[in-house]
């Protein structure tokens, strides 16, 4: 967590190792679920575990540990996919971060009518106005949630924006799988 601010609140803090993790990994990477779990929690109840995850002492270690899950399915949209997961009670929170295209909100104008998803892929992908993004996007089983986001362009941990409500759709979709 050599970027993530100490003031920060436990999700933020969660959210922002996550994007330093992946943007580690180099950009045009799948979707990343990770399960969040209280480090203090995660020490007393399985110190093997937290040993191996190097997290030697819960008392340096406050706030909430990320855990990748297992690779997220390509051949399935996301919306669905989310929509099978429900998680057990020890995971206090989720957080999926992801890669997309996005366009400024001027460019809603000029969307062709009448396109398909695939058409719109491709129309959004070929625009000379397209950002490539990465999103990393946290929950908690309370609905408390925090967001990251990485323009490709400026792939900079210092150039990386931070918010409650800059992904909403998404963080609606993580928070579902906390339902019952």
């Amino acid at each position: 967590m050599s970027n993530t601010p100490m003031a920060a609140s436990p999700l933020t803090r969660a959210v922002l190792e996550i994007d330093e993790y992946v943007s580690g990994l180099g950009w045009d990477q799948p979707a990343r679920l990770f399960a969040l779990v209280d480090t203090a929690r995660l020490r007393a109840e399985q110190p093997s575990l937290a040993d191996r995850l190097g997290l030697d002492d819960a008392a340096e270690n406050p706030g909430l540990t990320p855990i990748e899950q297992d690779e997220v399915p390509t051949g399935k949209p996301l919306d669905e996919f989310l929509a099978t997961i429900a998680w057990p009670d020890a995971v206090a929170g989720c957080a999926l971060a992801v890669e997309r295209l996005m366009l400024p909100p001027s460019a809603e104008a000029q969307v062709p009518s009448g396109l398909d998803e695939a058409a719109l892929t491709k129309w959004v992908a070929d625009h000379p106005d397209r950002q490539e993004v990465r999103m990393t996007v946290a929950v908690l089983r309370d609905g408390t949630r925090e967001s990251a986001l990485r323009l490709r362009e400026k792939d900079s941990p210092t150039e990386v924006l931070t918010g409650s409500d800059l992904v909403p759709g998404l963080a609606e979709a993580l928070a579902a799988t906390f339902e019952e």
